[in-house]
């Protein structure tokens, strides 16, 4: 490693606080709390941070927290992590698994949280920077719309915290533990949704020829909607158009009245997501009505594209080189087709949004079976430390 950077943050200055961190994951992890209703999390978090000394300003967005560390004048960076949940019932059968029934971090969060709070007292402790550190801990992450970063943004988070860059990361299940990945330019897809209600003539299943079937219709449209990428979009694109309910009746001999459907649409680029509206609208109508049925559709748009800048993505790359070597550094990767509301970020200030490996025999994310790995928390909390004297290094 170049001697210049010897000052800076090592892997090994995280080693005595590996066994902390795993019991601030595993708390987290215990008592999850889903989008909105972050209270207790936050002010966990919140009396933690105060009590090494950040300013903490609370209640930004909702529950959002912001800790600001100040050392001499100079430059401003924000790094932000995620703390909500999901509406998941946990069968990891681990000791410290949720308490809450129905909700559990099956995504990650609470590691999220904890490496940026492992970073966050290093960075106190040894004050290797000047300038200003942001630490955004941040609510609602996965609700969809209206989301955290949104409600943050709409209540003055950049005026209020101004900062140069803004950083963030989300583990990655399937690639080995420390392992960093980063690509530029748009890097995880824009997400939108569509509801679908297809209205029918119910009746006796025993005379269909006397009803409008919704079920039949629902089953076209399932078939149907797989050529819309397929026949649509540019194969040297990138899009996603995903089923994921489908609902009619409730007895086998009624044919019900209606019939209903939900889309999740992923996309990276303004002209692929635009398309997909139209086609998806365009034939949904269409096949009804060739059925002789009405249909309600709900189309709406959900987070957009994250796009990493070049030179803060070049930056953050060479902060993971230094801190792991190249061997465990990925790029370019991508793009990652799940979304994340991390992109309205970016779209008021030059950032990156990086990826660090989960373990390959993690559960995927969302599953009922997943757990962060702890063996991530040194990582990551080692690379926000590092990231921040590297990006606030006196000159």
């Amino acid at each position: 490693m170049n001697a210049r950077y010897d000052c800076f943050c090592k892997l090994t200055d995280l080693l005595d606080a590996q066994e902390s961190l795993s019991e601030a994951r595993r708390h987290l992890h215990r008592y999850p709390e889903l989008s909105f209703q972050e209270k207790s999390t936050a002010q966990w978090v919140a009396d933690k941070l105060q009590a090494w000394g950040y300013d903490v300003t609370r209640n930004v967005g909702g529950h959002g927290l912001v800790a600001t560390l100040k050392n001499g004048e100079g430059k401003g960076i924000a790094l932000r992590a995620d703390m909500d949940a999901l509406p998941i019932q946990e069968e990891t059968q681990k000791p410290y698994a949720s308490e809450h029934t129905g909700t559990m971090h099956a995504c990650g969060h609470d590691g999220h949280t904890t490496m940026l709070l492992g970073a966050a007292q290093q960075l106190a402790k040894t004050r290797q920077f000047k300038g200003t550190v942001h630490l955004v801990f941040q609510p609602a992450e996965e609700a969809g719309k209206n989301s955290g970063a949104q409600q943050m943004i709409a209540d003055g988070l950049f005026e209020r915290f101004p900062c140069d860059a803004i950083f963030g990361l989300h583990n990655h299940p399937g690639v080995d533990v420390g392992t960093f990945m980063f690509g530029t330019g748009p890097f995880m897809s824009a997400s939108d949704t569509c509801k679908i209600k297809v209205k029918g003539k119910g009746g006796h299943a025993a005379r269909p020829h006397q009803t409008v079937d919704p079920v039949v219709i629902m089953g076209s449209l399932i078939m149907a909607m797989q050529s819309v990428v397929s026949r649509n979009i540019d194969p040297l694109q990138t899009a996603v158009v995903t089923i994921g309910t489908a609902h009619a009746g409730s007895v086998s001999n009624v044919i019900p009245d209606s019939a209903s459907l939900s889309l999740s649409i992923r996309s990276f680029s303004p002209e692929v997501r635009e398309l997909l509206e139209q086609r998806i609208t365009s034939l949904v109508r269409s096949q009804v009505e060739s059925y002789g049925g009405d249909v309600e559709i709900i189309y709406e748009r959900g987070y957009p594209v994250v796009i990493n800048s070049v030179p803060e993505t070049e930056f953050a790359r060479q902060v993971a080189i230094e801190l792991v070597g190249e061997e465990k550094v990925v790029f370019p990767f991508g793009p990652v087709t799940g979304s994340e509301d991390f992109a309205y970020y970016l779209m008021h200030k030059p950032g990156c949004f990086l990826r660090l490996g989960n373990g390959r025999d993690s559960a995927l994310l969302h599953n009922p079976k997943y757990d962060f790995n702890d063996q991530n928390l040194s990582y990551g909390a080692a690379y926000w430390t590092r990231l921040v004297e590297r990006f606030l290094e006196e000159a």
